[in-house]
């Protein structure tokens, strides 16, 4: 505890998600006062034509007050935060 999973698009090289890995790892340890031992990276890989559906929808509209970090959104109403 804790586990943190990371959805991003593909083609990220597997040194640049070790080097995410550790850094998350590293914040999580600093900022919540838990061992290395305690903490899990994950990572997703989601394509661009299944985002939509797979994270923005489920894990980013639905559940917006969840956010503390919220994405810039491009749509064709505008720009959403």
């Amino acid at each position: 505890m804790p586990h943190v999973i990371v959805k991003l698009w593909p083609g990220k090289s597997e040194q640049q998600k070790t080097r995410l890995a550790e850094r998350i790892t590293k914040d999580v340890m600093d900022v919540l006062n838990y061992g290395d031992e305690s903490v899990s990276v994950a990572f997703e890989e989601i394509s661009a034509q299944d985002w939509a559906e797979k994270v923005y929808e489920p894990d980013i509209a639905a559940r917006a007050e969840q956010l503390y970090k919220k994405p810039v959104v491009q749509c064709e109403e505008g720009i959403h935060l």
